[in-house]
């Protein structure tokens, strides 16, 4: 088991968009084995999100704190219930990457190939930074 400090962050802006530290269960030695993990995580909370289900949900001031300084106040319910294909969010993430979608930084170092190796110990900082694209271009 591994546990990775993960930010999400836009260029441009001192504060990151989410930080959440993750426990995956293997150690990933390239991009690629840390990408699918995390996409594993993400989908594994998910469907523990959705199978969530409060008969009187409710918000208390820390929540409200935390959830205001994003931006939005709610309950957090999922409304969906279908299930999401972990394949296809493992290949969507992979080619957002090849796509210059987000890049990778591990400690502050920028990884720029899915299958480059990586030497990661517990607690290492993972930045990924989104890129957004811009609308009204020429295409």
């Amino acid at each position: 088991m591994m546990k990775l400090n993960v930010m999400v962050k836009k260029p441009g802006k001192r504060k990151e968009l989410m930080t959440q530290e993750l426990r995956l269960n293997k150690v990933p030695y390239t991009l690629r084995e840390m990408i699918t993990g995390i996409v594993h995580h993400s989908i594994n909370a998910f469907k523990d999100k959705q199978a969530e289900q409060s008969l009187l949900p409710y918000l208390t001031e820390m929540d409200i704190a935390a959830s205001a300084s994003s931006g939005k106040v709610g309950f957090g319910t999922i409304h969906d219930d279908r299930q999401p294909d972990e394949h296809q969010a493992v290949e969507s993430a992979l080619l957002a990457f090849t796509d210059g979608l987000y890049r990778v930084f591990v400690n502050e170092d920028e990884i720029e190939q899915l299958d480059t190796p990586l030497v990661l110990t517990d607690g290492d900082k993972i930045v990924f930074m989104r890129f957004t694209m811009l609308a009204g271009g020429m295409w």
